[in-house]
Order: C-alpha cells, then structure tokens, then sequence
C-alpha cells in the first residue's frame, strides 16, 4: 500500500469515526448529542443531507472502537489487473488506526495523528518512509481529532459533502473543496449502516481503491498487543 493510499484510507476510516466522541458516558442511557455544525462552513450543503449527516455520526456512535475484516482493491492506471489484498483493522477513538495486511504479503501500520509509523518483521517501529507523506496524515489526523470532538465543520471544510439515505442504511460522497487535497484525492465514496462497509477512493491520477469491511465488532478495551502497536503503556 503507497503512502497516498494509507493517507486516503487514514482519512476515510477516522472520518467512520467522526461520532464515537459524541457516546453517552458508560452506564448512562442518554441519546449521544447531535454533531456540532458551523453553519457558515456548511453553507452550500442542502440542509436535508447536513441533518442526514449529523443522524449518521449519531447513529455510529456506538463504541469507543471497531474491529474489522477488509478487501482491498486497487484498480491502478498503468495496470491490466487489480491489485488486491486483505487484512484487519482496529480503529480505536483516543489512539487512532492499526491497518494489518495479511495478504499477499505481511505489513503493519499504525496511523495517528502523529503520522505513519510501519511496524517492521521484528516488530519493531520505523518512521513513515516518506516525510511528506506522514505530516499530510498528521495534518489529516489533526482534523479528524477537532471531528472526533463533534466538530463537523472540520469535515465540510475540507469536502462538499452528499448524503443519502437513512442511518441504519446510507451513502456518502465527498468532494474535496481545497485544492491541495483536491491535487491528489478526487472523491470519496463512503456507504454503511451500523458500521462502515465500503469505501471508494477516487485519485486524481485515475486510481481507484475500494475497501470492503466484514465482520465489524464494537471495542471497548485495548489489548496488551494493541497497546504495543500504538507505543502506549
């Protein structure tokens, strides 16, 4: 996986997360509040996809992580046939995302707002190869945090946002709106229920990566192997 694919997928599945945030303190049976909105910032979004949007990140608003299983396939320009791998994931809201790679060959990422960090054969932590690429998913990460606040004005500040559907059964398309995000990622297709189920990544270069999610499960804890991964005690 290239690093302009990890930054994509690194946008998409914290941008899954926008409303763990938003979860009733354990034990208590209250609704999770509506996402905050700047108006200002949303101002060109139909007010019907806005409110469809905030319903969303209510309705994900679940767990304080997601387990999952993925698919992905990388449709390349230059390339006849697909290129396609499979993994699992864990997204977890106060630390940030472990992408694992199973096949056709082992890899680990570990996401954060820090940036990309690749865990090595001997499990051991080595800087995102590629500079530039780790401050664009620290800045992205940066985002998504204000997100994970509630914010979704940090989510219409960086996309023209459509949403269809109803929260237990939806569709989202997202357009970048600044034109350095809008040099590399073209759209982003984002459709699920309960949980994210798939995600398209249209690049700016004609490349398409679809992630297909299975088998997703609600997370509350961290592991001790997961903590490892993230570097936290």
């Amino acid at each position: 996986m290239g690093t302009l694919t990890l930054r994509a997928a690194a946008a998409v599945v914290l941008l899954a997360s926008q409303a763990h945030a938003q979860v009733s303190p354990a034990g208590s049976s209250a609704p999770a509040q509506p996402a905050r909105l700047a108006v200002s910032a949303a101002s060109s979004v139909p007010a019907s996809d806005i409110a469809l949007v905030s319903q969303i990140a209510a309705h994900l608003a679940q767990a304080k992580g997601v387990r999952a299983r993925f698919t992905q396939t990388q449709t390349l320009a230059a390339m006849k046939a697909p290129l396609v791998s499979t993994g699992s994931l864990l997204l977890f809201r106060e630390r940030g995302v472990i992408w694992q790679v199973d096949t056709p060959y082992k890899a680990t990422w570990v996401m954060s707002d820090a940036g990309i960090a690749e865990i090595n054969a001997a499990g051991q932590r080595v800087a995102g190869r590629n500079a530039q690429g780790a401050r664009g998913a620290a800045e992205i990460s940066k985002m998504m945090r204000a997100m994970l606040a509630g914010d979704l004005s940090a989510l219409y500040s960086q996309f023209d946002v459509e949403a269809h559907g109803a929260p237990g059964h939806w569709q989202m398309r997202l357009t970048p709106n600044q034109p350095q995000l809008a040099q590399s990622i073209r759209t982003l297709q984002m459709s699920g229920g309960a949980y994210l189920q798939r995600v398209r990544i249209g690049l700016a270069n004609g490349d398409v990566t679809q992630i297909d999610f299975d088998g997703s499960t609600a997370v509350t804890n961290l592991t001790p192997a997961d903590r490892a991964l993230f570097g936290t005690p």
